[in-house]
């Protein structure tokens, strides 16, 4: 079992910049693919990034060049450094964990979920 807990989110203007955590209680953190979500009023949640067990990562094509994400498995914590965020990154950010076994993570095959955390970005 794995308990994720996101922290970091906020109000920041357009063009600045904010960092979520994602805390992983249990083992084997590194046997975990992990990833960010973000879901916007009235749509639908997205990926917006994932990281292997190393450090290979995927990003959507919206947050590209802006976001990264990285791990740190000595503290199991993922994190996803937020640059240049615009309004319409205004969402709940939620972390996610899959086995890397499944090889890819997505919204149906994710296994943990935390509570997610809100990130609102003002014009």
């Amino acid at each position: 079992q794995v308990q994720l807990v996101e922290s970091g989110g906020g109000l920041v203007q357009a063009g600045g910049s904010l960092r979520l955590s994602c805390a992983a209680s249990g083992r084997s953190f590194s046997s975990y693919l992990m990833g960010w979500f973000r879901q916007a009023p009235g749509k639908e949640r997205e990926l917006t990034a994932i990281i292997w067990s190393g450090s290979t990562s995927y990003y959507a094509d919206s947050v590209k060049g802006r976001f990264t994400i990285s791990r740190d498995n000595a503290q199991n914590t993922v994190y996803l450094q937020m640059n240049s965020l615009k309004p319409e990154d205004t969402a709940v950010y939620y972390c996610a964990a899959t086995s890397v076994s499944r090889l890819t993570l997505t919204i149906r095959n994710a296994e943990y979920w935390g509570q997610g955390t809100q990130v609102t970005v003002s014009s």
